[in-house]
């Protein structure tokens, strides 16, 4: 789907948003307490002396329930107002502590005990204690409409206790390699267990909401904003800007002019900015452009037979799309190099494997017998070899004897998805194949309902690849027709579900990278998933309101969409007498001050990069 997704756990997908993972560390001492100054801050007046840091979106939020929200936009948003029990330092996204102090494996690897810190109050003023972690796991082993958003993690839990009030126990079935990526956001369990129906209840009804991050959520209106204060008893710190608010604008170049109108503080663009926005922004006055490796790809999709798990077909992708002939035909006529050059102006990185380079210990690449590169004619013979010929018109016909003809999905807001297509239409009307985009301000649902043949697709890429990985076993499909799963595009190979448990319970860091370059070999070779780029993140920030802000990785990297709430948190506002950081970025200082964690797991220190997809889905 599509950004990110404008899909999920960042990804892009037609509708969710990309999710984190952290790494393990064999025999890994790790502590506890971080010291940080950073900087944003933008200034739009409500009260005289009052600072706001608008930040501008081209994604509307799905959900406010943690438990639902798959689009980038809001599980960002959750990672303000919601502590997970593990975190990424900014600077090189290796795990840090969150709102577990440290964490220790048992030598078999099956019972892992986290130290809930015991400074952290929920923004009603309670306690937060490991009974709440304990809760929200349980629910979503016990709760299927719980279980939307994040199942994946919790499939091989056994038993979740909470022994005491900072001790948390989580038993497995068998030996887990995500056990410090845990990307769940912890709820209250004395604000959520009044809730009924999980699959339905979407927290966007009663304000402020109660959370423990640096930010807490106060008002909220449906494609239109959010808005969020400082948690003045935020552990860590309370954020510098008086309120946070994220606006959602439609149209991205009006956002851009928003932007030079000083009407909002940031653009992340769609979920970048076009390669013309930003050259329009560069010699403006007060306005930063911020460019880095991006952690989203951006790549095309196509419905291999929507199914559940129950084994129930549904949608109306095209037939001929199962035969992985005609599906590699079509990504052999797609030209990456011209996407590059044209569409993103070099703002990008050519398409190879899932993961993107940013992630460098699991980026992958096709041997050259492998790849899928561009070769039109060569896409023609293997058309005719799978029995799609050219009529006397010119047209591919199918084995229903009418002209092929692909519905393509594609995100309103996404200019580049637009520009993509066009030259889809062209590349494929070459092959004798009809291409008819359908561009919409919401893909999710027909991409949910299965009712398209392909769509562009993308996800932003944590520093552990399980959930963008887990988002293709046949363990995401939704369980009836009816339902939602955590499936990205209805992807169910046994082969790759094998690969898929294999990675998860190895904790050796090379045997896994291994094992997750596998997994991105056979993705490519069922050629359900044509990865086409990888964006940089491309975006802008007004420095008469924003003093400094902290981009990750810190060297260089983006601002939005983090893994983590490190740019939003640490923002300084211009106007600000704090001398932290410059107009570029100040980098969070992580200091090892306490509470040795002894990890019995992967030792893993990798490279980060940026997933370059619309949110894959933004």
């Amino acid at each position: 789907m599509s950004t990110h997704n404008e899909h999920v756990s960042g990804r892009r997908r037609p509708g969710r948003s990309p999710r984190t993972y952290r790494f393990l560390a064999a025999a890994l001492t790790l502590s506890a307490a971080v010291a940080t100054s950073l900087a944003p801050a933008p200034q739009q007046a409500v009260a005289k002396d009052k600072t706001v840091l608008t930040v501008a979106v081209a994604q509307s939020v799905d959900s406010l329930s943690p438990f639902l929200a798959s689009r980038l936009v809001s599980t960002s948003i959750h990672r303000l107002t919601y502590e997970y029990l593990t975190n990424y330092d900014p600077k090189d996204a290796h795990v840090i502590p969150g709102l577990a102090t440290k964490w220790e494996s048992s030598p078999d690897k099956l019972t892992w005990t986290y130290t809930i810190r015991s400074n952290s109050k929920w923004s009603d003023g309670k306690q937060v204690t490991a009974e709440d972690a304990a809760w929200t796991f349980n629910k979503m082993m016990s709760d299927e409409g719980a279980a939307t958003a994040n199942g994946s993690f919790v499939t091989n839990f056994e038993k979740v206790t909470a022994p005491s009030a900072t001790k948390l126990v989580i038993e497995l079935k068998k030996p887990q390699a995500t056990m410090t990526a845990l990307d769940v956001p912890i709820v209250p369990k004395h604000v959520w267990e009044s809730v009924k129906d999980f699959s339905k209840f979407n927290n966007d009804k009663s304000f402020p909401i109660v959370g423990d991050g640096p930010f807490v959520l106060t008002d909220y209106k449906p494609d239109s904003y959010v808005r969020l204060k400082p948690n003045k008893s935020f552990w860590r710190g309370a954020p510098k800007f008086d309120e946070l608010v994220f606006r959602y604008y439609k149209d991205q170049d009006a956002a851009v002019a928003a932007l030079r109108k000083g009407e909002v503080s940031f653009v992340a663009g769609s979920p970048s900015l076009t390669p013309a926005q930003a050259a329009s922004l560069k010699g403006d006055k007060n306005i930063h452009v911020n460019e880095g490796p991006g952690r989203r790809f951006y790549a095309i999709a196509t419905n291999p037979g929507a199914q559940a798990k129950d084994g129930s077909k549904f949608g109306d992708g095209d037939p001929s799309l199962l035969d992985a002939r005609v599906r590699h035909a079509l990504f052999m006529a797609v030209d990456r190099k011209a996407v590059i050059d044209k569409v993103f102006q070099g703002h990008a990185v050519e398409g190879k494997g899932y993961i993107p380079p940013r992630f460098s210990t699991y980026f992958w690449q096709p041997a050259a017998g492998q790849e899928l590169a561009y070769d039109p004619a060569a896409a023609g013979r293997l058309l005719d070899q799978a029995g799609y010929k050219k009529n006397a018109d010119g047209k591919r016909v199918g084995k229903n004897g009418k002209p092929l003809n692909y519905r393509v999905l594609c995100h309103a807001t996404d200019p580049n998805d637009k520009a993509v297509g066009k030259y889809l239409q062209e590349w494929w009307g070459k092959l004798g194949i009809g291409v008819t985009l359908n561009c919409l301000d919401n893909v999710t649902d027909p991409w949910l309902a299965g009712t398209y043949d392909l769509a562009f697709d993308g996800w932003s890429v944590n520093p552990d690849p399980d959930f963008v990985l887990s988002i293709h076993t046949c363990g995401a499909l939704p369980a009836t027709p009816k339902d939602t799963g955590a499936t990205d595009n209805f992807i169910c190979d046994k082969k790759y579900d094998d690969l898929y448990a294999r990675q998860l319970a190895e904790y050796d860091p090379a045997k896994r990278a291994d094992l997750v370059k596998q997994l991105e070999s056979r993705l490519y070779d069922l050629g359900y998933m044509n990865v086409m780029a990888y964006p940089n993140a491309v975006e802008a920030y007004r420095t008469d309101q924003i003093k400094s802000i902290t981009t990750m990785p810190s060297a260089a990297g983006n601002i939005y969409g983090q893994d983590g709430y490190w740019s939003w948190w640490s923002a300084v506002p211009a106007n600000s007498g704090d001398s932290s950081g410059d107009s570029t970025s100040t980098g969070v200082i992580i200091g090892i001050v306490a509470g040795v964690v002894v990890l019995v797991g992967l030792a893993v220190v990798f490279a980060m990069r940026r997933r370059a997809t619309a949110e894959d889905r933004e």
